[in-house]
């Protein structure tokens, strides 16, 4: 079996990995062209291109699959199968109807749940208790196309888009190990979605990590654990960026929100609109991620203030 696979993110590498073995042939790999990176914004490639090139397979990182280049490519490449997982390009009509086993997906949520880009963290934002893994044929709207396989995986309460993430990315490879090949032999029938039950995502950018603290403490301790580790969540201090890396929501608080509170223990909080945010674990711009209690006991005035919201 010929497999072309197309991915750019974290998520994509243990499908990759999956993909190599079991008598497939993975002929090539599609991924996104190296992006800035660092302080010194040096072109970086991607955790799939860095996958690839370890284990000697050909790498094409085309800005657009819609051009003849791409196209040609892909038809001299002959996939009996393309798959994809989190490869953030569209697949354009032509390169959906080349391999003959079609273009399968590996989405981390439950379709229809949660299309669109960010499933992982709106899977915690939500405060789900279950998400999930979907194989997908894949057609030419986003995340609309009929399911192969699925899964469920368990949301743990301290979750973060990292953890969940990475057992959601074991599992789909896992799943779509398991289905590839009878999928390929026509022993899978692919059912449509619901129409029932449909939401959708969209990208996160840099702001949505800003924290509210009008927000009540549950909302606030579910985007910290989401938004982590992009885009992360901040407030600000003496003028500087406050990375907050860990908190955990508590009941009660008496002061304004953004009130810096001190709690049992030595440690910190910050009253929301409802409920108190222990703060865990802390990084201040151009500084190094500490203890919140720690980070408190150097910062005179933190207690008492008003963090802005």
């Amino acid at each position: 079996m010929r497999v072309v696979f197309m991915g750019s993110a974290p998520f994509s590498v243990p499908v990759l990995e999956r993909l190599t073995g079991g008598g497939r042939l993975v002929a090539a790999v599609f991924t996104q062209p190296d992006r800035p990176s660092g302080r010194g914004r040096a072109p970086a490639p991607s955790a799939v291109k860095r996958e690839a090139v370890a284990r000697g397979i050909e790498v094409f990182q085309p800005t657009s699959l819609r051009g003849q280049e791409a196209a040609g490519a892909l038809a001299r490449l002959r996939p009996d199968v393309i798959v994809v997982a989190a490869y953030g390009l569209l697949l354009p009509p032509e390169v959906l109807g080349l391999p003959p086993c079609g273009c399968l997906n590996v989405h981390p949520s439950l379709l229809p749940r949660y299309r669109g880009p960010s499933p992982i963290q709106w899977a915690i934002l939500e405060g789900d208790e279950w998400s999930g893994v979907t194989v997908m044929l894949m057609d030419a709207g986003m995340d609309t196309g009929p399911i192969v396989a699925q899964r469920p995986v368990a949301v743990a309460a301290d979750d973060t888009a990292l953890t969940l993430g990475g057992r959601l990315a074991q599992e789909g490879a896992q799943l779509l190990e398991e289905t590839l090949p009878r999928w390929c032999d026509g022993a899978v029938e692919a059912v449509p979605q619901p129409d029932e039950g449909v939401t959708y995502t969209r990208p996160l950018v840099k702001e949505d990590g800003l924290l509210d603290w009008g927000l009540s403490a549950v909302e606030l301790g579910r985007r910290v654990r989401a938004f982590h580790p992009w885009p992360g969540c901040h407030t600000r201090w003496q003028g500087k960026v406050l990375k907050v890396i860990a908190a955990l929501p508590e009941p009660g608080g008496q002061g304004r929100p953004g009130e810096v509170l001190p709690l049992p223990g030595g440690g910190i909080g910050v009253q929301t609109g409802s409920g108190v945010l222990r703060l865990e674990r802390v990084q201040r711009e151009g500084g190094r991620e500490v203890d919140a209690a720690e980070f408190a006991r150097g910062q005179r005035g933190l207690v008492g203030a008003v963090l802005p919201a």
